[in-house]
């Protein structure tokens, strides 16, 4: 009976221990997650967010100068983490793409702040300096009362992000910048080895790319040849006229520039002097508006884009006389905007 009786506690004892979990209920600190895209590239930011609640935060709730045995958490429970996915530079100091801990010891004056590759820990309880990737310092700021501990991006870039952390009445920022040329480069090699690699298109994109941001002359001009080779046309062509310019080949360039202006339609025309217009190039694209009209006399668009032209260039009488020859030669779904124009 005595072992019958034990078995049966055992067992319940059992029982128990399977169904005895935790109710899931809300945190004190909620999670949070924020991310920002620059070009390509991407920040990610999760962390836990905990209340002022009426406490002391700075060197109360978080002690100053707390290096010793470990910083603070940057956050609550868990690691704050902050996902990085290309090669960066953070306050002027280089880090790699990766997933990390983040970590800080503040003090009145200067915060050390740590990016350790130690992602999973509970806060920074667990936290051993010799995973650390990077420490920078910055100086705390004063900043509106803050309820909740908030992180954010702001003044943002082409190539670069501040990133902020406020809570209380104090604020941190640290900037990330990406080479971000270097980046959208290598992603064009890669595209190149697939699918857009094919056609004509995809390599005028990348030579494009390069002429636009005025660097890797040398593989742009492989790649416009590609295209050219494929599929020749002005759009193309036009391309590796301005690149022999820039890497000072005059005499193949004006060439070349003959050769494109030999037949172009009417849209590439049209299409090249707003991409001149778009690059303030203004001189330039007045010119090609105004070859268009001369090549095709009787066409509404050729005079509305010269008009339109004109009138970013401040020269309003003559952008009025080529709206009013617009509106006489064009359709009846294109008199009304014009008019507006015109007005």
């Amino acid at each position: 009976m005595k072992h019958i009786i034990y078995s049966a506690v055992l067992f319940l004892f059992g029982i128990s221990s399977i169904f005895a979990q935790s109710l899931q209920l809300p945190r004190q600190s909620t999670k949070a997650e924020v991310t920002q895209q620059i070009g390509l590239s991407e920040v990610e930011i999760n962390y836990s967010r905990p209340g002022v609640k009426g406490r002391k935060i700075w060197d109360g709730l978080v002690p100053y100068n707390n290096g010793i045995p470990f910083p603070w958490r940057a956050g609550a429970n868990e690691n704050t983490i902050i996902k990085i996915s290309d090669d960066v530079e953070i306050n002027g100091k280089s880090i790699k793409a990766g997933v990390y801990g983040f970590h800080i010891i503040p003090s009145e004056s200067e915060w050390v702040l740590i990016f350790n590759n130690h992602n999973k820990s509970w806060g920074s309880f667990f936290y051993d300096e010799s995973f650390d990737v990077l420490r920078v310092k910055v100086t705390p700021t004063k900043n509106e009362f803050t309820e909740w501990l908030e992180y954010g991006f702001e003044n943002i870039t082409s190539n670069s992000v501040s990133v902020y952390l406020k809570w209380e009445k104090l604020k941190i920022n640290f900037e990330i910048s990406f080479n971000e040329k270097e980046i959208v480069l290598n992603n064009i090699r890669e595209q190149l080895l697939s699918l857009p690699g094919f056609g004509w298109e995809g390599p005028m994109e990348a030579a494009t790319f390069c002429l636009d941001n005025n660097f890797n002359f040398e593989e742009a001009l492989k790649w416009i040849d590609i295209s050219i080779n494929r599929n020749p046309s002005f759009q193309n062509k036009i391309i590796k006229v301005e690149l022999l310019l820039k890497m000072g080949d005059v005499e193949k360039s004006k060439e070349l520039e003959k050769d494109a202006f030999e037949n172009p339609s009417e849209n590439e025309l049209n299409v090249y002097g707003y991409q001149l217009l778009n690059k303030n190039k203004m001189d330039d694209a007045l010119k090609i508006f105004k070859f268009n009209i001369d090549r095709h006399p009787n066409s509404w668009n050729c005079f509305d884009s010269y008009a339109e032209a004109l009138t970013r260039d401040g020269k309003s009488e003559e952008a009025i006389k080529n709206y009013k020859k617009a509106l006489e030669l064009a359709p009846e779904n294109q008199k009304g905007r014009i008019r507006k124009e015109l007005e």
